[in-house]
């Protein structure tokens, strides 16, 4: 056999290759090993760090040695159930979230709903805008720039006093008021993406079947935008909850997360911060179970 009639043997694929192959012929596989690494860390950082601190919720501390006492008990939990200071603020802290909550709805649904069926591109763009520049300055600016205003001698004084009128000052108010402007843009944003998601067609069909704007809204638009609101409060509910920054600064009165923040920073009671941490969380399962079970989830 001449060397003109040897063939030579094809090249070996190399490592990359057999590997790209080999994951080429397994679509699931390659989701798995993209979602290993961030469900990895959502594992160990988010539920880890819930499951320390339902732990150390069972915990105690010595009031000798101002020690924590690795030992399981109830003593926290039972501290939050007899004392009524500590009901009184969990109830306060719930009302706020709630309160803040059906406020930036019903402010945000009719601004989303012009940007969403009304506006032109170039007038939608500039209320994104709008919308999106309070995101893009420090919490901290905006809750000083309203401790500024709502100050004795503050714009809000200054705007009303020709009226014989005077601003709220400081207190449960004021939370309400700076809680609502800062996560309105949370509410807006998804309301304005599930209004846009709605057929005009479902819109024009009810307008046909002759029924007047109140009925379109209340049993079109309404219930296909209730997912999108739900959304939105998430946002607003949750982020009012664990917030303590905000009643510090413009209110004396005591939350959820001041009381957290202060057997933390001040007190050195872990355990009892831990414990009433829980409550912010056992809430949101609560209003989480409670939406999915008004449907709101259904759509998704």
């Amino acid at each position: 056999m001449s060397a003109s009639e040897v063939r030579a043997a094809p090249p070996r694929p190399s490592l990359g290759r057999r590997l790209a192959t080999f994951l080429y012929r397994r679509p699931k596989l390659q989701v798995s090993l993209l979602l290993a690494a961030p469900m990895g860390w959502l594992v160990l950082a988010y539920l880890g760090s819930l499951a320390v601190l339902f732990v150390a919720a069972f915990w105690r501390l010595d009031p000798f040695t101002a020690q924590v006492v690795h030992e399981l008990s109830f003593a926290n939990f039972r501290t939050l159930w007899d004392s009524d200071v500590y009901r009184t603020i969990t109830i306060r802290t719930v009302g706020i979230a709630a309160a803040v909550t059906l406020t930036d709805a019903i402010i945000a649904f009719p601004i989303a709903y012009y940007m969403a069926r009304i506006a032109t591109p170039r007038v939608r763009g500039l209320l994104l805008v709008a919308i999106l520049m309070p995101l893009w300055s420090s919490y901290l600016v905006k809750v000083y720039a309203w401790r500024t205003m709502l100050q004795e001698g503050g714009l809000v004084n200054w705007a009303l006093s020709p009226l014989g009128m005077k601003g709220p000052g400081f207190g449960v108010f004021a939370t309400w008021l700076v809680f609502s402007y800062l996560w309105l843009p949370f509410m807006i944003l998804p309301v304005y993406a599930g209004l846009e998601r709605i057929p005009s067609s479902l819109i024009e069909a009810s307008s046909d079947l002759g029924a007047k704007a109140g009925r379109t809204f209340r049993a079109v638009v309404l219930p296909l935008a209730f997912p999108a609101v739900v959304a939105g409060s998430i946002f607003t509910f949750s982020l009012t909850l664990g917030d303590y920054i905000t009643p510090q600064l413009v209110s004396n009165t005591q939350f959820v997360g001041n009381v957290v923040y202060d057997n933390v920073g001040v007190a050195n009671n872990l355990p009892f911060a831990a414990a009433f941490a829980l409550v912010p969380v056992v809430v949101m399962i609560g209003y989480l179970l409670g939406a999915r079970r008004l449907g709101a989830f259904d759509s998704l």
